[in-house]
């Protein structure tokens, strides 16, 4: 069995300018922004296998994708949905890119990010027993950055082998082998 794991092209949204300060709802409106906003289609997309099913994200930039590189049924899983970005409620004013350690890192000192995590390996862990259970061989996942990163580590805990990534490049396609 082979599971092809693949993050969504790259999103045609530029982040913010790094001389200026933004704010907490700045950010916000940023990420509602790029959750919305097109994708780079790839000339040459990744050579792959026949796969037998296409599993994906709902978001509009990863249906895109999968489209692009899979011409019959998707099947849509809100458990494939990017972990959303945490809120701030702070008047503090910051570079982007500090608000982007903080998201990064905010499953350090963010309650609410963690137990989301922790619900998003669940979600995980459900998809992959549901892949198993139904015998079919060739699967591609499309999904989103830190998905593909615990995917992977489960799917390494259940026998499968396959290329190492920390953050899955855009349109990259990552083969695992049972």
């Amino acid at each position: 069995m082979k599971i092809g794991l693949l993050r969504h092209y790259k999103v045609l949204k530029d982040f913010p300018k790094e001389k200026r300060l933004y704010s907490a709802e700045e950010v916000k409106q940023w990420f509602a922004e790029y959750d919305v906003a097109e994708i780079e289609y790839r000339k040459d997309p990744p050579k792959t296998t026949e796969w037998k099913a296409c599993y994906s994200s709902p978001m509009s930039r990863a249906i895109k994708t999968a489209r692009h590189l899979y011409d019959r049924d998707i099947i849509e899983l809100e458990e494939l949905r990017e972990i959303a970005a945490p809120v701030f409620s702070t008047r503090l004013k910051l570079p982007f890119t500090v608000w982007a350690f903080f998201i990064r890192f905010s499953n350090l000192f963010n309650k609410q990010t963690r137990a989301e995590i922790k619900q998003t390996k669940k979600k995980i862990n459900y998809v992959l027993d549901e892949i198993l259970k139904s015998n079919k061989e060739d699967v591609l996942i499309v999904s989103h950055a830190a998905l593909m990163f615990y995917i992977r580590k489960e799917l390494l805990k259940r026998g499968f082998t396959g290329p190492k990534f920390t953050i899955a490049k855009n349109g990259e396609l990552y083969e695992f082998k049972l």
